[in-house]
């Protein structure tokens, strides 16, 4: 699993890190039971605080995307199958995101604000 991040980028590093897993576990190239690294293993390979890391994990799991218990590591969870209507409303979304030439970082910005409230 290859995780990308721009520390001078405006968005957080931990939200990063999140955007980068939900990528990750979205596109299959990690499965739902497969173990994320360890934090402090992922903070080494990132150059990152390991508390970011944390962050970033804790965040998954308060979202129900993994499974976060002391000693036993992050394990990513079965997924819901997205109705078709959601696929359909996110391909329109980045349509005009396109159009107005909203950058995708403003999109997750957005999507994530909405989902706090």
């Amino acid at each position: 699993m290859l995780i990308r991040i721009d520390p001078r980028g405006s968005e957080p590093i931990y939200q990063q890190i999140v955007r980068e897993l939900r990528r990750a576990i979205a596109s299959g190239e990690v499965a739902a039971g497969e173990r994320l690294p360890a934090a402090r293993e992922l903070a080494r390979s990132l150059d990152v605080n390991m508390h970011t890391v944390l962050r970033a994990y804790t965040e998954l799991r308060d979202a129900e995307v993994i499974d976060l218990r002391r000693g036993r590591g992050a394990v990513v969870l079965e997924q819901p199958t997205a109705a078709p209507e959601v696929g359909e409303a996110v391909a329109e979304l980045l349509e005009v995101a396109r159009r107005h030439r909203i950058p995708l970082s403003r999109i997750h910005q957005a999507l994530d604000e909405g989902a706090q409230r």
